[in-house]
């Protein structure tokens, strides 16, 4: 029998379709919309049962589509109704009036999954998802909500768990699927236990994570708890960040993968003593619901755990297995029983993939068996290309890239996956009795763990790895239309495949080592490049491909764009204002007008500062959020590190020097640190270190542009090795002065400034960076330090100076706000809108129409 597809092995897509499509728009519906739908569609499914349905009555296709449609129609009653009573029930529940009243009340609430890390300010704070069964009193039919509280006091609990707590209650998005979101506004107070099983559970994560601790190096150790159950809380997140740009992410989201290597585990021996099947069947059915126990119900391994159990009834019955059938089955079920799942990545995702590997892959597979690939070398390929071109699409939407390396790191990574799960199994399954065991067994998966992490950081060192892409629906749709066209041409006329085949090996072999050899600008590694636009300050701290940190946007919008742009910068997923004067925001519309912005950080501001509103309305228009991060705050933004040391908002009182009130981050990049400093004076500079805080770092941006109104001992108190000014040529303010430059030379910083040198770049890595400028006149230049430079020469940093840390402290995000207010429990947005703040940002400029004073020398 050949291998082809059946149309008949697609009749259940539709109606599977239907139902993700109608989930999707419910929330918007109003529920009289939706019940007449579910009446139309029932009345409609009736009339083609009694009537015989479209296409030619006794032909095996005219029967088939007529139970499509069916099929379809039953999907939207079935959906619409369930719907209806989901909002019906929603809008009736208690928790609604206490969200719109803000009440704080106290609640009886059940955990539904772990707690998980989230952005917040100050302490870590945890998402936890559960469902309320009292409310200030009143019983509530366990609606589901949000809550968010401190890691001390909630990260040790378990799904299942019922506590005692007072909350803030408020109101959710209406797309959302909980009722409400709550914070914790005190410690909850345990009145039911997990139950046995989650108690189980719990300890076997607990165990596997602490034996990788012990036992590990710190990379690995964080990875291996994420391969196994998808607990990713200790990975390093400049690891996170790798395997996003590799494209290997999805090896930490548990799925269909994990649950098959599992059941492989479980079957391999009885299969060896030829056991019955039903008996196999059986114990695969148990193995199955254990692991989702074990790695929780996420949407990734509900998927797994639905197309697993499709065939562990196949296998009981002896029957074959219909993939396409299991899979559209398997979405249609979990998404009426779970509807947020429609709105999940996650899901999609891994319901995307799967699709790619049982229509495609097969077919691609036995074409390069065709041209002689071996079996296994055929499917591996076959399955990593099919996988990646079908989730490509939905990828670049959400992130704006399209990974160049994830097909060759796929295939490096997929032998390791397999014996690190079964191990990190085996491992957690013996922790709570024998820990030497577990140790042993987590020693063995760490090789393969570990060359996972080396595929992950190889690739994602690739110089445009990953290349930028436009995000959001239309870039979905576009690489999507693009693809499609691709694998359609290729299939339709086959001679164009070796022509296809030899422009990508062209392309490899020539055109990407010729781009590396003939770049100038962005340089590879790049740390910060402090941007050349006039009289004012901009930097940019380049995140990711693509991607970069900016912190403050000089005055003309032209100028920061043009610098943006030469750095091929798309997306900004936090811009950090050090204050609002002009020559720091007067650019900021070209900054944020045509890139995706996800945050506008500001310092606490003073309550006089009639800025404050023009800004918030620029942030809003770029469809970003205004933040404002508190010092000891931090903030990881791809492969940058940020922490916010000054002002003290106690500072920001009316009539405060604007200067002084400047936001003081300190940026790490690949153990390089950044000590970035605004407008300070030098009274500002000289509270800051009479209050000891840790000034230290490698490169040192100058504040006020080359002021003589610094402190000495805040210049010396970094300990940099090279100073960046960002000034104007022949500005009317003499900056920078000579008294700063030779306080500058005197604590033995190399300086470079804007003024002649243009965009000045500090690139490499901890020990082995330098400088590189690309001058006025758009020469790219190597400087003095374009060479590494060595411990214990002038101006190098100190040893040990830059050095990456052993192991990254847990990173809280900032909180959101507005003029001058701080916190917020809700978690860090993605990115957001694009551009569209041209007006409001200029606006800011002509408001300030220059300085407040005249600069002090």
């Amino acid at each position: 029998m050949t291998e082809r597809w059946s149309w008949l092995d697609l009749r259940l897509v539709p109606p599977a379709a239907t139902v993700w499509v109608l989930t999707l728009l419910a929330p918007q519906l109003p529920v009289g919309l939706l019940l007449t739908l579910a009446v139309v569609a029932t009345l409609g499914a009736a009339g083609l049962l009694l009537a015989g349905g479209p296409g030619r009555a006794g032909t095996l296709r005219g029967v088939a589509v007529r139970g499509v449609v069916i099929g379809c129609l039953a999907a939207v009653t079935v959906t619409g109704a369930a719907a209806a009573v989901r909002a019906q029930a929603r809008a009736a529940s208690p928790l609604l009036t206490l969200a719109d009243r803000g009440s704080v009340v106290e609640v009886v609430m059940e955990l539904t999954d772990d707690p998980r890390p989230v952005a917040g300010a100050g302490p870590a704070r945890v998402l936890v998802n559960g469902t309320v069964s009292q409310a200030a009193g009143r019983t509530v039919a366990d609606d589901p909500v949000l809550l968010f509280g401190t890691a001390e006091e909630w990260a040790g609990l378990l799904p299942g768990q019922a506590v005692r707590t007072h909350v803030l209650v408020r109101p959710a998005e209406p797309t959302d699927d909980v009722v409400a979101v709550l914070s914790a506004r005190s410690p909850p107070d345990p009145v039911g236990g997990p139950g046995l099983v989650q108690d189980a559970a719990g300890s076997l994560r607990a165990g596997l994570a602490d034996s990788a601790a012990r036992t590990l190096p710190d990379r690995p150790a964080g990875l291996l708890p994420g391969l196994v159950v998808g607990d990713t809380s200790a990975m390093d997140p400049a690891l996170v960040e790798e395997f996003r740009v590799a494209g290997l992410a999805h090896l930490t989201a548990v799925s269909g993968a994990n649950v098959a290597i599992v059941v492989a585990l479980v079957l391999w021996p009885l299969r060896a003593r030829a056991v019955d099947r039903r008996w196999q069947a059986l114990a695969a059915g148990l193995a199955i619901a254990g692991f989702v126990v074990l790695a929780r119900p996420g949407a990734s391994v509900l998927r797994a755990a639905a197309m697993g159990a499709v065939a562990v009834l196949a296998l009981a019955s002896g029957r074959a297995r219909a993939a396409v059938p299991a899979l559209a089955a398997t979405v249609l079920v979990l998404l009426l029983l779970a509807p947020g799942l429609a709105t999940d990545v996650g899901f999609a995702l891994s319901v995307s993939a799967t699709a790619a590997i049982v229509l495609l892959a097969p077919g691609w597979s036995r074409a390069l068996r065709r041209h002689r690939a071996p079996r296994p070398l055929a499917d591996a390929v076959a399955v990593s290309a099919a996988a990646g071109v079908v989730t490509a699409p939905l990828i670049a939407g959400l992130s704006g890239l399209v990974s160049l390396v994830s097909l060759p790191a796929n295939l490096l990574a997929a032998p390791a996956v397999p014996p690190a799960t079964a191990l990190g199994v085996l491992a957690a399954l013996v922790s709570p009795a024998a820990p030497w065991l577990a140790d042993g067994l987590t020693w063995l998966a760490g090789w393969p763990v570990r060359w996972l992490v080396v595929v992950a950081e190889r690739a994602a060192a690739v110089p445009d790895g990953a290349t930028g892409w436009p995000a959001g629906t239309r870039g979905a749709v576009l690489l999507a239309v693009v693809l499609t066209g691709v694998v359609w041409a290729l299939r339709r006329w086959p001679r164009l495949r070796p022509l296809a085949l030899a422009a990508l090996v062209g392309v490899v072999l020539v055109g990407w080592p010729l781009r590396q050899l003939s770049r100038g600008w962005p340089l590879p590694d790049t740390i910060v490049v402090a941007c050349d636009v006039g009289q004012g300050d901009a930097l940019v701290l380049p995140t990711g491909p693509g991607e970069a940190v900016l912190v403050d946007a000089g005055p003309d919008p032209a100028l920061i764009d043009g610098c943006l742009r030469r750095l091929g910068v798309q997306r900004l997923p936090l811009v950090v204002l050090s204050h609002l004067d002009a020559d720091h925001v007067g650019g900021l519309a070209g900054a944020l007008a045509g890139r995706d912005v996800g945050e506008v950080a500001t310092g606490t501001l003073a309550p006089d500062d009639e800025r404050v509103s023009q800004l918030d309305r620029a942030v809003a228009d770029a469809g970003a959020r205004h933040v404002v991060p508190l010092p000891g705050d931090r903030r990881t933004v791809g492969s940058a590190d940020l922490e916010v040391l000054a002002p003290d908002p106690a500072e920001a009182v009316a009539g405060a020097e604007p200067n002084d009130l400047s936001l003081v981050v300190r940026a790490t990049q690949r153990g390089v640190r950044v000590l970035l400093t605004g407008d300070l004076g030098a009274e500002a500079e000289a509270r800051l270190v009479a209050a000891g805080l840790d000034l230290g770092a490698d490169v040192f941006k100058v504040p006020h542009h080359g002021s003589a109104d610094a402190d000495p001992g805040f210049l010396a108190a970094s300990g940099a090795a090279v100073a960046l000014i960002s000034v104007g040529a022949d500005n009317s303010y003499g900056h920078p002065t000579r008294r700063l430059l030779d306080w500058l030379a005197d604590a033995g910083m190399r300086t470079h400034r804007t003024d002649r040198d243009g965009d000045v770049a500090v690139v490499g890595r901890a020990g082995e960076w330098g400088v590189a400028v690309r001058g006025p006149d758009a020469v790219l230049r190597a400087t003095a330090a374009a060479e590494p430079l060595a411990p214990g020469t002038p101006g190098a940093p100190r040893p040990g100076a830059g050095a990456p840390r052993t192991r990254r402290r847990p990173v809280a995000a900032w909180p959101r706000g507005n003029s001058g207010t701080s916190g917020s429990d809700l978690p860090a947005p993605g990115r957001g809108g694009r551009g569209g703040a041209a007006a409001r940002a200029g606006g800011l400029r002509r408001a300030r129409g220059g300085p407040r004073a005249p600069p002090r020398q």
